[in-house]
């Protein structure tokens, strides 16, 4: 679902992300985080919390400084601010991956593909210019 955000201000970033891009973002950050979880406790089976938070706080922390984490960058995405295109900062980056790690919120979406989480953090994924 390609289109123009509106109020993003930076015109070389306004084509939104693709619902496969997202999706393929969210199951390469979601797989780092399983890993790097089964390090850290000895079995996520029966206590898959580690998991959960550690992917909240990477997404918060990697979207809210840099507007991506590693999985959207292999996926040629960022996260921007509806408002200025910048990154959203902490506050609203924590807002943001604990609604998407709710899931319901981030099933929402409206015309240019931005899910509630999305809304909430003032936010939208965006492709990355081509060079």
């Amino acid at each position: 679902m390609a289109g123009k955000a509106d109020g993003v201000t930076d015109p070389g970033t306004t084509e939104t992300a693709s619902f496969g891009r997202r999706l393929g973002a969210l199951f390469i950050d979601w797989a780092l985080a399983t890993v790097i979880a089964a390090v850290l406790v000895d079995d996520l089976r029966t206590n898959p919390w580690p998991q959960l938070g550690l992917f909240v706080l990477v997404h918060a922390v990697f979207v809210g400084l840099f507007g991506q984490t590693l999985g959207m960058l292999l996926a040629g995405i960022r996260c921007i601010s509806i408002t200025d295109g910048g990154a959203i900062g902490l506050p609203r980056a924590a807002v943001r991956a604990v609604l998407l790690a709710l899931v319901i919120p981030a099933m929402i979406n409206d015309g240019d593909g931005r899910g509630l989480h999305d809304r909430a953090a003032k936010s939208v994924m965006v492709q990355r210019p081509r060079p």
